[in-house]
């Protein structure tokens, strides 16, 4: 991997290669938008980005070498060697198919606060109308970055009523957002403690907030803490796994379950 200085930016080259589009916007995060012209902009851990895929690697419009390394890096894991991953993953026929598609999907490396309040406003709910919720919570309690607004800090919104949120138009979530801010505030729940957990431990400590079920819990756990090998099932993986693997799923999955599902729900969605 090497960062190459442009007019425009900072390039990223040489790291495995990326399909930016599946890797921001098929479901595991929600604060990325199209711009234009190849561009995604987005904001995590307090900084934007406007990144585009080039010829070589990727494109950090504006961005610097600290900033990079700081951040970039790891979110889109480009420092993982997917080679031999993707090599394991695809003795299965179908993620082999999947992969040979799409290319290279990363699983991002996001703030478990945020991962886990999405995914709850994800609950019931489609990506249109998920990113809409996340958008005014940002732009409500968040700070301006650039065009975008950062992400409220739970103990930001530990302080709120249910009709301050009213405006979310979230519905039923809202007081699931509340209760979720509220223990991580306290520190009843430690997110970073959770990474160091074994996986059903970690996943029983999610479920004690209001809402957090089986798939918010792993979502939060796959996308954001950096368990490889959690499988999230929703109604469409449900239906996929059912169809593809009725005897469970295929060792070859292990340690990057995670990163099949991607696949497989991006087949699923093209299918929809």
């Amino acid at each position: 991997m090497e960062l190459k200085t442009r007019n425009n930016g900072i390039e990223i080259v040489d790291f495995g290669g990326l399909n930016l589009p599946l890797t921001l916007d098929c479901g595991q995060a929600f604060r990325w938008e199209y711009v234009g012209d190849g561009i995604f902009r987005g904001v995590a851990f307090g900084r934007e980005a406007n990144v585009k895929a080039t010829a070589d690697g990727l494109l950090f419009l504006g961005a610097d070498e600290d900033e990079i390394n700081e951040i970039w890096l790891n979110y889109f894991d480009l420092k993982t060697d997917h080679e031999e991953i993707l090599k394991r993953l695809s003795l299965d026929p179908y993620i082999k198919a999947a992969y040979e598609k799409y290319g290279i999907i990363r699983i991002l490396n996001q703030d478990p606060w945020e991962t886990l309040c999405s995914f709850i406003i994800s609950s019931c709910n489609n990506i249109p109308r998920i990113k809409g919720i996340i958008k005014r919570l940002s732009e409500g309690f968040g700070k301006k970055v650039g065009e975008c607004f950062t992400f409220p800090d739970a103990e930001i919104l530990a302080t709120k009523t249910e009709d301050e949120l009213s405006f979310l138009k979230a519905g039923y979530r809202v007081p699931y957002i509340l209760d979720a801010a509220k223990k991580v505030a306290e520190g009843e729940i430690d997110l970073d403690k959770i990474r160091n957990m074994d996986e059903n431990d970690a996943r029983k400590e999610l479920m004690k907030i209001k809402g957090v079920g089986k798939k918010v819990a792993d979502c939060t756990l796959l996308f954001s803490l950096k368990f490889t090998d959690v499988y999230p099932i929703d109604r469409h993986i449900e239906r996929a796994t059912k169809e593809y693997y009725p005897d469970g799923l295929p060792e070859c999955f292990k340690p990057n379950s995670g990163l099949a599902q991607q696949y497989i729900f991006s087949r699923m969605i093209e299918k929809r």
